[in-house]
């Protein structure tokens, strides 16, 4: 089984039970126990652009990684952050996995809304593409605190039904 993180998990005869980690880290063969994750072109292709100093070993017929290994790979995947996440270390890395939302196929009547709400100062009678910019510039600059966002979003997800929860609810037969 593949997980979305690049690291395989699946439990069978082949499993790391016997076996030490397929990896050379810094020109020495790693002597570990092999976990369960192993070494997939995705999380190679990672290990080489973030230059670690990790290479399978050919002689192995295995792919399995010690979880030492998996920990020191994991953790140097660049996450998703915020400019003032709590989590930001500044690091010119993390603006680049920041995922873009196309404000230009939004409607326009939706980014005049946007704009209303947060106020944002902009001359009068901007064409679509002037309004998208000014959103989409605003949108990038917002401050979040991820921990507070998610802590809100599980309360009322835990605390308050949705209007599409009631309809679906409204629509079911019992």
């Amino acid at each position: 089984m593949y997980f979305s993180n690049g690291f395989s998990t699946e439990d069978d005869s082949r499993g790391g039970h016997d076996q030490i980690c397929c990896l050379i880290d810094n020109n020495e063969r790693c002597t570990r126990q092999a976990g369960n994750a192993s070494y997939s072109k995705r999380i190679q292709k990672t290990v080489q652009q973030r230059k670690l100093k990790l290479i399978r070993d050919d002689s192995v017929s295995h792919i399995y990684i010690c979880d030492t290994h998996k920990n020191m790979i994991q953790s140097v995947r660049s996450k998703r952050k915020r400019k003032d996440s709590e989590d930001d270390r500044g690091s010119p890395e993390a603006e680049e996995d920041v995922p873009d939302i196309d404000f230009f196929q939004m409607p326009v009547n939706t980014l005049r809304r946007y704009k209303r709400h947060y106020k944002i100062p902009t001359r009068q009678g901007l064409n679509k593409a002037q309004l998208a910019d000014a959103v989409a510039k605003h949108f990038k600059n917002i401050p979040v605190v991820e921990k507070e966002a998610l802590t809100f979003f599980i309360y009322m997800a835990k605390n308050y039904k949705s209007r599409l929860d009631q309809k679906y609810i409204d629509t079911v037969p019992c």
